[in-house]
């Protein structure tokens, strides 16, 4: 499958710009792909062409459909990407064969720079030539850890810059690729319409928006939501990866001692109603996050966020904008839930959007992204850049 009629008269003739990505959802790493994409000076983002892997199925709402609606050149490759399944003999074979044929289709792309839009990537890295000089740029959305940061950051080596989200990323990095690394924090856009917390009365209403993997919470949360006495009204958004662990969120609600007060949305197309709807978001992963996307995504909407205590959400939360509880502590979450006042709320929810305003904008996140890139500045792409089209893309079913 293939979109790629974006690119103007004349600039079949220039290299591209080509971006490789690990995943065809639209969750946190995939809508910054489009954010990246839309801070990319004219002349960059013209040139664009994305590859997206050929062995994670297609989800319900797809990136790639993403892509189409705002023009950008995409196609779906036989990449080598770091996953579970391939580290074993028969994979190990298999990842060979996708190396192989990515370097052969790198050669006759000829791409004059290369961003790695997520670590997975990475083993594309040494394959890119050197005689012809190709700059490299990683996107670094991962804490990496132990053994696979040894295998990474030998990886690594041929990246020329590496674009940290979070301090938490950046120090994650063995010494020699941190030096080559800034941290940029993650943006979205300005929404275009929200609707403030002033005013609302009634039991508060909490939202948990990601993917169903093990490691988002939904379990702790669910038991903290029962543990809390059911504590006003608690709606799911997300689904289950396309690879990977996963839980069952919809049997989990299913078993509460108040089914009624959940509500399991699964994948939507926009969450920004939903999170309007809602009073306080809350992300209890059980592993640090990188960043945690979906706070700053709260936060523009003047929604504080109740996070675990690790990883980048020690960055984003701050300031009054929300509650940090220990990851993996039930209690702590159901107590904090159980207690929450209306304007306890609404004065963290003004804070989170003072949050976005200053550290989380479009603007900054362009204006700090082209420098770290080297890329020349571009501040009109900031408020206009194709991010802002608006998707048509629909769900599966």
């Amino acid at each position: 499958m293939q979109h790629a009629d974006a690119a103007p008269t004349g600039a079949a003739q220039a290299r591209p710009f080509l971006v490789l990505h690990s995943s065809d959802d639209m969750y946190g790493a995939d809508r910054m792909l489009l954010e990246v994409i839309a801070a990319m000076p004219e002349d960059s983002r013209r040139r664009v062409l994305v590859w997206l892997p050929s062995d994670y199925g297609h989800p319900g709402i797809p990136l790639c459909g993403r892509l189409t609606d705002l023009g950008i050149a995409w196609e779906h490759v036989d990449l080598p990407i770091v996953r579970r399944r391939y580290l074993n003999p028969r994979g190990g074979v298999e990842l060979a064969r996708r190396a192989a044929a990515t370097r052969r289709r790198i050669a006759a792309v000829d791409p004059a720079e290369v961003l790695l839009a997520t670590s997975a990537v990475l083993p594309v890295a040494p394959l890119l030539p050197r005689r012809s000089r190709v700059r490299v740029y990683l996107h670094m959305q991962e804490v990496w850890h132990g053994r696979e940061a040894r295998v990474l950051g030998l990886l690594a080596r041929r990246v020329d810059r590496v674009v940290a989200i979070s301090q938490a990323s950046h120090d994650s990095l063995p010494a020699d690729v941190r030096a080559r690394s800034v941290v940029v924090p993650n943006a979205t856009p300005e929404p275009d319409a929200w609707q403030p917390l002033d005013g609302r009365q009634g039991p508060l209403r909490f939202i948990v928006a990601s993917r169903w993997n093990a490691w988002k919470g939904h379990r702790l949360l669910l038991g903290a939501w029962d543990e809390a006495g059911c504590p006003g009204r608690l709606v799911v958004l997300g689904g289950p990866p396309s690879m990977g662990e996963s839980v069952d969120v919809a049997a989990l609600a299913a078993q509460s001692r108040d089914p009624g007060t959940i509500e399991v949305l699964g994948e939507v197309p926009d969450p920004g109603p939903h999170i309007d709807d809602a009073d306080v978001m809350v992300v209890p992963s059980t592993n640090p996050e990188p960043f945690g996307l979906v706070t700053i995504e709260a936060f523009a909407r003047g929604r504080p966020v109740i996070g675990a205590a690790h990883g980048g959400l020690l960055e984003t939360i701050q300031e009054g904008a929300g509650w940090l509880v220990a990851p993996g502590d039930q209690q702590a979450l159901a107590h904090l839930m159980a207690q929450l006042t209306r304007d306890e709320v609404l004065e963290a929810g003004h804070r989170a959007r003072q949050r976005y305003e200053s550290e989380y904008s479009r603007r900054a996140f362009g204006r700090n992204l082209r420098a770290a890139m080297g890329l020349p500045d571009d501040p009109d792409v900031d408020t206009a850049g194709p991010a802002n089209a608006e998707p048509t893309t629909e769900p599966a079913g």
